[in-house]
């Protein structure tokens, strides 16, 4: 008689027939060595026509897009979204190469973009489609350019307007050239979804949902300088063999509860977040777009969501992502003083009730302070001077790299929700702003605790 194990490590009893005594046997499945990870990824939108590119747009153009990835390995794949479109799109050839920086690749570097073994492929309206696999030497924190041929698009546009990131546009088919002198320059991404890297077991990633401030107005255009590419960074410098992918997957404009820019988060969290493979924690920050046009809507006769509905948005995503086994931090959502379209007592004051629901009322696996270490501790409706990037709204380069400073890495290893991290401020005084510290709750909240890094505000 032996016993057999499947890959859910359910076993069945089986009988050898043979001479003698039958020996047992144990057949078990080993994980897997590797895995696909995604390393970079943009949430799709419908473009605006605003942002739809120039002359000579997607007729018969080379469109090249340039990328940084967050963690790396030897071989890849890409994901492309027509996820809006109303026909079919074609990508008539695709090629990717590490970046020189512009329209630049570097020398020796490029590798041919297949699908079936073809070198282009069609896209069902509404859909998304990966490549083959391929070699690439991929390094963490790095740039690549996937260049895409394209001899026409649908009407309406999948795309990532706030990429923060230059792409170029030239006439013709140059998919393999090292420079595109002629092209034209637009700060837009167009149809490319995401870059997957076959990562080692170890590998895992945390996804961002959230509004412009994660999607990174008021950073460094091409300077990759928004919070998420700073706590990129710090997650790669702490766990180098155990890598961890920043998955920016926000949308400029978002709210949770009514399309906006973009889909609300509730519709979009399935395709943007939920579908992305090995995602062990999601950092969400958004609601604030949600509060400040509250007062236009109802203005407009519209209905518009309070402090409870914004809780019960929160509630549904911490649910959904539970269902994936993913932990789920919420941010605290920051000041807009002078922010002239928000700025309003009522909204102050439901920002405040909302903050102090996630805080204090346990329900998210973790919390991760932004409102402390970016108001200004002299006025906290405000972001503090040093750090806003001028709009009161969104911070600067400066507020950026605070935001991923306060972020306490030890969020970020493998742990059940009854073991979540339960991250508060604890006032010390004036003398001790910004100080925090571990605390252990009650046993019905055993496992949550609140810990995060001081900042200097």
């Amino acid at each position: 008689m032996a016993q057999i194990c499947n890959k859910a490590a359910a076993c069945l009893l089986v009988f050898i027939v043979g001479v003698g005594t039958p020996a047992p046997m144990v057949l078990s499945a080993q994980p897997p060595a590797v895995k696909w990870v995604p390393t970079w990824t943009a949430a799709p939108q419908l473009v605006e026509d605003a942002n739809l590119p120039p002359a000579p747009g997607f007729g018969d153009a080379t469109l090249r897009q340039n990328v940084r990835v967050s963690i790396g390995g030897q071989k890849i794949r890409v994901r492309f979204s027509n996820a809006f479109g109303q026909t079919a799109l074609t990508l008539a050839s695709v090629h990717v190469a590490q970046s020189a920086g512009g329209s630049t690749l570097q020398k020796a570097t490029g590798r041919p973009v297949t699908f079936r073994g073809n070198g282009s492929v069609t896209i069902p309206a509404g859909a998304q489609i990966v490549s083959d696999a391929f070699d690439f030497d991929l390094l963490p924190l790095s740039d690549i350019a996937v260049t895409i041929h394209l001899r026409g698009a649908p009407a309406a546009v999948t795309g990532h307007p706030g990429s923060r990131t230059t792409s170029y546009l030239q006439p013709g088919n140059d998919t393999t050239a090292l420079e595109l002198p002629a092209a034209v320059p637009v700060v837009h991404w167009y149809f490319l979804s995401s870059v997957e890297v076959l990562a080692s077991a170890t590998a895992s990633a945390v996804a961002i949902l959230g509004d412009s401030i994660s999607d990174g107005r008021g950073s460094t255009t091409d300077g990759n300088d928004r919070w998420t590419d700073n706590l990129a960074r710090r997650l790669h410098a702490a766990s180098p063999n155990s890598p961890i992918a920043v998955l920016n997957l926000a949308l400029g404009g978002n709210r949770l509860l009514r399309d906006g820019v973009g889909p609300n988060a509730l519709a979009r969290l399935d395709r943007d977040i939920l579908s992305q493979p090995h995602v062990k924690w999601l950092i969400v920050l958004e609601g604030i777009n949600d509060i400040g046009n509250a007062a236009i809507a109802r203005a407009k006769g519209e209905w518009a969501p309070a402090a409870d509905d914004v809780i019960l948005a929160y509630e549904q995503i911490i649910e959904r992502a539970h269902a994936h086994g993913i932990l789920v931090y919420g941010g605290t959502l920051m000041p807009f003083e002078g922010f002239k379209l928000y700025d309003t007592p009522e909204a102050e004051k439901e920002r405040q009730r909302v903050n102090a629901w996630i805080r204090t009322s346990g329900r998210f696996d973790g919390v991760i302070d932004f409102d402390a270490v970016t108001r200004d501790p002299e006025r906290p409706t405000r972001l503090s001077p040093r750090l806003d990037s001028g709009d009161h709204l969104h911070p600067s380069p400066a507020g950026y790299r605070i935001m991923a400073e306060v972020i306490d890495l030890a969020l970020f290893v493998s742990r059940g929700p009854a073991e979540a991290g339960h991250y508060e401020r604890i006032p010390r005084g004036p003398a001790e702003a910004g100080h925090y510290e571990r605390i252990l709750h009650s046993p019905a909240e055993a496992g949550h605790y609140g810990r995060t890094r001081s900042a200097m505000l």
